[in-house]
């Protein structure tokens, strides 16, 4: 299913959008590898697997798998046809250990693991720090390079409200394969897993080009939503402010006008 679906969607993608590649002599014919990627929009996991030759296996939120109904259903259809690994993040220690085991799986078969260090999607366009869990231990467990890979301009493809995509050419740089073999026997070690994200961080960083932000998306992304929470409800408050004034205005101006009339009357 996944060679017919690369087929009947991913090769008109390639028609429709006409995806610039750079790198694609980096990623092996075969053999094991983790690619590394910045995230930037839903269609990532769509762009990138259309422009190779070779499967990548990557790691999606349980929800896509389980939500009901005919949509949820065929959500989950396409997911598993085109090879993506449910992970559960209700668990006390949230996606963290699914993703390393599903990740080690995919590895030791010999495939391509997919793997978005930032953990979620950039919330305005700038690289957000790497999680040291998922892809570092992976790649200390197995000894497996580790790809650095920048996807360009995909969130201005069809950015959050907007329903129909703008057609316009998103690109795709994949960098050199980094070998971090000098760390195995060491994933335990939360500095070695902090120094090799970092060290993937910054690749993709070089590739992209996107500005860097020492923090998580994940806070970000409650810092905006506060952040406009509290802008919505300062206009509240202002509105209501406002409505209380023009009722005073026009209740002073009411007993203005029956003062008037009591004085002209005597």
């Amino acid at each position: 299913m996944y060679e017919a679906l690369k087929f009947s969607i991913g090769g008109p993608l390639k028609l429709a959008f006409r995806p610039w590649v750079e790198g694609l002599e980096n990623v092996p014919a075969e053999g094991p590898a983790i690619l590394a990627s910045n995230h930037l929009s839903f269609s990532d996991s769509f762009f990138l697997p259309a422009v190779l030759d070779r499967k990548i296996t990557f790691i999606a939120k349980a929800e896509y798998f389980t939500t009901p109904g005919v949509k949820g259903r065929m959500t989950a259809a396409f997911f598993k046809g085109v090879g993506q690994l449910p992970v559960d993040r209700s668990g006390a220690r949230g996606a963290g250990e699914a993703a390393i085991k599903s990740g080690i799986e995919v590895i030791e078969r010999g495939e391509l693991f997919g793997i978005y260090p930032e953990g979620t999607r950039s919330p305005d366009g700038r690289l957000y720090r790497g999680k040291p869990g998922g892809l570092a231990r992976v790649a200390l467990a197995t000894g497996a390079p580790v790809i650095p890979v920048a996807m360009i301009d995909t969130e201005k493809i069809q950015p959050p409200g907007k329903v129909v995509p703008k057609l316009m050419r998103p690109g795709i740089r994949i960098g050199r394969p980094l070998d971090f073999t000098r760390y195995q026997g060491m994933e335990n070690d939360r500095f070695v897993l902090r120094a090799v994200t970092d060290e993937v961080m910054y690749e993709i960083m070089k590739l992209s080009g996107q500005e860097y932000v020492d923090i998580y998306a994940t806070a970000a992304k409650r810092q905006i939503a506060e952040a406009a929470k509290a802008e919505r409800e300062a206009a509240k408050a202002e509105a209501k402010a406002q409505a209380q004034a023009q009722a005073r205005a026009v209740a002073g101006a009411g007993g203005k006008d029956t003062a008037e009339q009591d004085k002209a009357g005597s």
